[in-house]
């Protein structure tokens, strides 16, 4: 397979993956963001492995994150102008409320500091973060150990674990939760507010449909050498889902190439979209009923749901990109309508709204490694990188993106991001800026206070 296939499917680096690195080979990364690799480059995999850090005490580590030996300096766009980044090594440790949870808390107490800094890290004894999602005030962490643990307000509130499958993705919708597992199921959850627990209450696809599904031959289809499943289960890794709150559905890529839909009402099933010749790595719902998804392929497509006879399916409306290098996230800005896609050649392209169509504005450089994750909030886009830093940019009018800042502090790749916006206590909800939470390969979670 081509090197462009794999860039993305870090989670080949866990040793419980290891048999799925036969289907997705690992792929390499160039050293510079520039598009003139040496004959030579690193595999992601390897890269990965050798930037995980035997973990220090975590003054020892913050004392090395505040210094500017250590700081990336990105390459970036001409027009940008990235702010310095100031941290306050002095922590305090806090014991989780959690029974026997292996996670710590340190906060970084800097009241100098106004803008662009680091809040306080969550920290694991062992394994890696994977995927975050904020709701109202809480915060979902899914790691390696099967766990999803849930914070608020900086202390640990819940936590449930599953029976298998490594957390790649998590959604929230309303009471309901839903995870995204390396063993290709999509869990269902369900928040009790008498009793502060979430219980499992289901899997995508049901079991009475699945069931029903498998009794019908003609409902098969073929995956990999002489295996047939039905086709409304994915059989690969679910690696990314995304809500569509107005329609009721929600949808899941996977590293089996396909796109799923699913109606919340009924936790139905409602179609199954071929979409990629190689693993999804993201899909977001955007604007104007507009869906869009990220693959290992190096493609960025755009889909629309369309009445077709008397069946409504999704049709692919055009391919934003086609390139050799993998696209290993996606992120949208719905008010402005602009769509940002990374990959692994460690650049940013966008592309903004036009009349009826979206024109490619231009790329953004500020990464010396692959980019792993991205996340809008307002005119703010956040790019995280295996380069373990995270780039603030800025949407202007005109298509201009500045890079704000760069925030460093990681000791290993960014692998996902989360963002809520934050007010401040008797502002009368004005705007008080963000918080960004960022999970890392380097074992934590990191809350950065963003202007």
């Amino acid at each position: 397979m081509k090197d462009k296939q794999v860039t993305s499917l870090d989670s080949k680096t866990d040793h419980s993956s290891l048999n799925m690195a036969k289907d997705h080979p690992n792929s390499n990364l160039p050293f510079s963001p520039d598009h003139n690799p040496p004959n030579q480059r690193t595999k992601l995999g390897v890269l990965f492995h050798t930037s995980e850090p035997t973990i220090s005490p975590l003054y020892d580590q913050y004392q090395a994150a505040g210094s500017s030996s250590h700081d990336p300096t990105p390459s970036i766009s001409p027009y940008s102008s990235p702010a310095n980044y100031f941290m306050s090594p002095s922590p305090f440790h806090q014991t989780s409320p959690f029974s026997k949870s292996p996670w710590n808390f340190t906060f970084q107490n800097s009241p100098h500091v106004q803008n662009n800094r680091l809040i306080g890290s969550l920290t694991r004894e062992e394994g890696h973060v994977y995927s975050l999602a904020s709701y109202r005030n809480l915060l979902y962490t899914g790691s390696d150990s099967r766990n999803i643990r849930v914070w608020k307000n900086l202390t640990e509130f819940s936590g449930f674990k599953s029976s298998s499958g490594l957390v790649k993705a998590i959604v929230v919708a309303g009471e309901r939760v839903f995870t995204g597992h390396q063993d290709g199921k999509i869990r269902v959850w369900k928040y009790s507010d008498s009793k502060k627990v979430h219980k499992r209450v289901g899997s995508l696809p049901t079991t009475k449909d699945f069931i029903k599904c498998s009794m019908n031959p003609n409902n098969y289809v073929q995956v990999r050498r002489r295996r047939n499943i039905p086709w409304i289960k994915h059989y690969d890794v679910v690696s990314c889902m995304s809500l569509d709150e107005n329609r009721g559905l929600l949808y899941s890529g996977s590293w089996d190439k396909t796109l799923r839909v699913w109606r919340l009402s009924d936790s139905k099933c409602l179609e199954s979209v071929n979409a990629h010749d190689d693993a999804i790595n993201a899909v977001v719902v955007g604007f104007d009923g507009l869906v869009f998804t990220g693959s290992a392929d190096g493609s960025v497509k755009v889909w629309r749901r369309e009445l077709v006879g008397k069946d409504t399916k999704h049709m692919l409306v055009y391919t934003l990109l086609n390139q050799e290098t993998a696209v290993t996230s996606v992120a949208v800005n719905a008010t402005d309508g602009v769509v940002y896609a990374g990959s692994s050649d460690g650049l940013v392209n966008f592309w903004e709204r036009r009349k009826h169509e979206l024109g490619h504005g231009g790329v953004m450089r500020g990464h010396k490694q692959a980019v792993l994750c991205l996340a809008a909030a307002g005119k703010l886009v956040f790019s995280g990188s295996a380069d373990k830093s995270i780039c603030v940019w800025r949407w202007e009018a005109g298509g201009v993106h500045s890079c704000l800042s760069v925030l460093t502090g990681h000791s290993g790749p960014v692998k996902c991001l989360a963002v809520q916006e934050h007010v401040d206590d008797g502002s009368g909800g004005g705007d008080g800026g963000w918080v960004v939470y960022s999970g890392s390969l380097d074992k934590s979670v990191k809350l950065w206070r963003v202007s």
